[in-house]
C-alpha cells in the first residue's frame, strides 16, 4: 500500500515537473527570444505611472486623477495632460442636448450658456408628411434634454417630440427630459361644455407613454396641467426674465399698476405686481362669446395718471390684450405696456399690436418669431439663461446634487 502511494506521489511530481518546465520553454519561446532572434528596443521615453487614487465621478463627469512617477514625465506626456485638465466640461459631461426643428435658435442659446454643444441629430420628413428622426451619436447611459416647444405648427412639433423621446429611448438614454418651453393644448385643460375633450390631459400622456421620465416647461397656461402629467414636471417661470427688464427701464414704480386681463390670471398679476415693489393691482373684466373672441365689461382698479404693465401668459390673436389696453387709456392710464411668456401671434395681432396701444410689447422667444412680425414697440427677452440654469439644477438633482431651486422660482 505504502509503496503504491509513493509510485503515485512520484508520478504527479514527475508530471507537474514536465508540467513545469513546458511552461517555462513556452514562456521562454514566446516573450524571450534567443540572441539569433531581434529584439524590440526599449523605448527611453517610457514611464511607468501609478494612480494614487482610483478615476471618481462628480456630476457625471470624470474627474482626472493624479499621476505619480519615479521620473519626470516627457514634455510630450505632460502637454498632454495639460490639456486633458483644461479641457471644458461639455466634453466630459454625460449631459445630452438636443433640438427639435421648432426652436433652434432657443436651443443654441441654451447650449451656449451650458458650454454645451448640440447634439447631433437628423430630423427629415417623407414625401408623405411621416417625420424620421435618427440620433447621431450614442446616448447609452446619458442624461437627454430634447428641447422642442409645441408651438404652431402644434400638431407637427408634438409628434416630432414624441418621435425624439421614442429614438432616446430606444437608444438606451438614462433619463429622458422633455424640455417643452411652450405647451401646446395647455389652455384645453378642462371641459367649460358638455362632450368637450381635454386635450391637456392627452397630450401628457402621449409624452408620458412615449418615453420621458421628466417635463421642463415653462409658463403653463394653468397649474392644473402639472397633475395632468404621471411623471416629474418642473415648472419654470418667465417673469424674473420680464422684471430684470423692467427694472432697467427709468419707470417710476410709484406710477406702477400691475393689470390682469382677465380673471383667470389674478394670481400670475398678483405675484408679478408683488416683485414690482407690491405695486397696485387691477382686473380687467370680460365675457368670451367664443373661442379668440372676447369682449371687454368693465375695469376693476385704479388706473388713472398711472403706468398699467399687462401681465399674461400669452398673446395668441392679441384681442383680449388690445380690447383691455383700449379700457385702459379710456380710464385714463398714460402709458400701456403688454408683457407675455409666449408670444403664439395669430393673425390678426400683429395689426392690433402694433396699433399704436401699447407703448412696449415684451415677450421671451419661447416661440420663434417670424422676421415679418417684427414691429417697433416690439421688445423680444431671451428665456435661455433660465432654462439653462435650469437644466443644470436638474442634472445635479438627479446626480445627487443638492442645490435649491428656489433662486429660480420653480415649482
Amino acid at each position: 500500500m505504502s509503496s503504491l502511494f509513493q509510485s503515485c506521489s512520484s508520478s504527479i511530481a514527475s508530471s507537474l515537473t514536465s508540467r513545469s518546465s513546458l511552461r517555462s520553454r513556452s514562456l521562454s519561446l514566446n516573450f524571450f527570444p534567443n540572441n539569433s532572434s531581434t529584439r524590440i528596443p526599449a523605448s527611453q521615453n517610457c514611464v511607468k505611472c501609478s494612480l494614487v487614487e482610483p478615476l471618481k465621478y462628480e456630476n457625471g463627469r470624470p474627474c482626472i486623477p493624479s499621476l505619480s512617477s519615479e521620473l519626470p514625465i516627457p514634455s510630450r506626456l505632460a502637454a498632454n495632460t495639460a490639456r486633458l485638465e483644461d479641457a471644458p466640461e461639455k466634453s466630459d459631461t454625460r449631459l445630452r442636448i438636443f433640438s427639435g426643428t421648432a426652436n433652434p435658435a432657443l436651443s443654441q442659446e441654451i447650449a451656449c450658456y451650458m458650454g454645451l454643444e448640440l447634439g447631433k441629430i437628423k430630423i427629415k420628413r417623407f414625401a408623405d408628411g411621416e417625420i424620421y428622426v435618427q440620433l447621431q451619436e450614442s446616448v447609452r447611459g446619458c442624461d437627454v434634454y430634447l428641447v422642442q416647444p409645441t408651438c404652431p405648427p402644434a400638431n407637427e412639433n408634438l409628434m416630432e417630440l414624441l418621435i425624439m423621446i421614442d429614438a432616446c429611448r430606444r437608444a438606451s438614454a438614462k433619463n429622458i427630459t422633455a424640455v417643452i418651453p411652450y405647451f401646446g393644448y395647455a389652455r384645453a385643460d378642462r371641459k367649460t361644455q358638455g362632450r368637450e375633450s381635454i386635450a391637456a390631459k392627452l397630450v401628457a400622456n402621449l409624452i408620458t407613454e412615449a418615453g420621458a421620465n421628466r417635463v421642463l416647461a415653462c409658463d403653463l397656461h394653468s397649474g392644473q396641467s402639472m397633475g395632468y402629467f404621471d411623471i416629474p414636471v418642473d415648472h419654470v417661470y418667465g417673469q424674473p426674465v420680464i422684471l430684470d427688464y423692467l427694472a432697467s427701464k427709468s419707470i417710476c414704480f410709484d406710477d406702477l399698476v400691475v393689470v390682469s386681463p382677465d380673471v383667470g390670471g389674478v394670481a400670475r398679476a398678483r405675484a408679478f405686481a408683488k416683485k414690482l415693489s407690491d405695486a397696485p393691482l387691477a382686473i380687467v373684466d370680460k365675457r368670451r362669446h367664443g373661442h379668440n373672441v372676447a369682449e371687454v365689461m368693465n375695469l376693476i382698479g385704479d388706473v388713472k395718471g398711472k403706468v398699467a404693465v399687462m401681465v399674461d401668459d400669452m398673446i395668441d390673436t392679441a384681442g383680449t390684450i388690445s380690447k383691455g389696453a383700449a379700457l385702459l387709456h379710456q380710464e385714463g392710464a398714460r402709458e400701456v405696456y403688454a408683457c407675455s411668456t409666449h408670444a403664439v401671434f395669430s393673425p390678426p395681432a400683429i395689426e392690433r399690436l402694433s396699433s399704436g396701444l401699447f407703448q412696449e410689447v415684451i415677450i421671451t422667444n419661447t416661440i420663434p418669431l417670424l422676421e415679418q412680425n417684427y414691429f417697433p414697440q416690439l421688445t423680444v427677452l431671451s428665456v435661455a439663461n433660465l432654462l439653462g440654469e435650469t437644466i443644470w439644477r436638474v442634472h445635479d438633482d438627479c446626480s445627487g446634487g443638492f442645490e435649491s431651486y428656489s433662486s429660480l422660482g420653480i415649482d
